[in-house]
């Protein structure tokens, strides 16, 4: 399996067009849980929307990547089109609450879908998310680095902490998953 070398817990790629990350968080679970799905929690470290809570429900998502920290700074050129925001839906595919929420990233039948697990680890939770059916190497590399960025600013928040600059953080992981991937295609 390989492995990034990357601030927080490193993102690993398990399988073809998988990418996996661990996170141990201070509970308990039910708190982790609303971070998931409460859209102004959910908005402090990923993106605004709305989520109907059941399976088949639709979820939103309305990142405001400029908003994530108190630092301002440039949005990478590849990027721009998202400096006013960037939204889009998905389906809801499991709803166990408050151990596993499961929604496509997307809503076309081949959309990629993302898993978090939840489970206590007395007082912390260890959070599982794991992102399937990814396609090309570039996508790959943006997804992990984007995902391994939210968790970071996910992780600040529950400890009390200022999130850093998103952008900043997510070209320098990007970078390092540019290097776990190289070769591919």
């Amino acid at each position: 399996m390989r492995r990034a070398r990357t601030r927080g817990a490193p993102g690993a790629f398990p399988a073809p067009g998988t990418v996996r990350f661990e996170r141990l968080l201070p509970g308990p679970v039910e708190r982790i849980w609303s971070y998931l799905t409460d859209s102004e929690k959910r908005g402090l470290w990923l993106a605004t929307g709305a989520m109907e809570p059941r399976v088949g429900g639709r979820i939103e998502h309305v990142f405001r990547h400029a908003d994530l920290s108190p630092t301002i700074e440039p949005v990478p050129e590849r990027y721009q089109h998202m400096k006013d925001g960037h939204a889009f839906t998905g389906r809801i595919t499991r709803y166990e609450p408050p151990y596993v929420l499961a929604y496509t990233w997307g809503e076309a039948p081949d959309a990629s879908e993302v898993t978090f697990d939840l489970s206590p680890r007395g007082e912390d939770v260890l959070l599982v998310l794991t992102h399937r059916r990814l396609g090309a190497r570039q996508e790959r590399i943006s997804v992990a680095g984007g995902w391994h960025t939210h968790l970071a600013l996910l992780e600040d928040r529950l400890h009390g902490e200022v999130p850093p600059s998103f952008w900043s953080l997510h070209t320098a992981l990007e970078a390092e998953y540019e290097q776990v991937l190289a070769g591919e295609e």
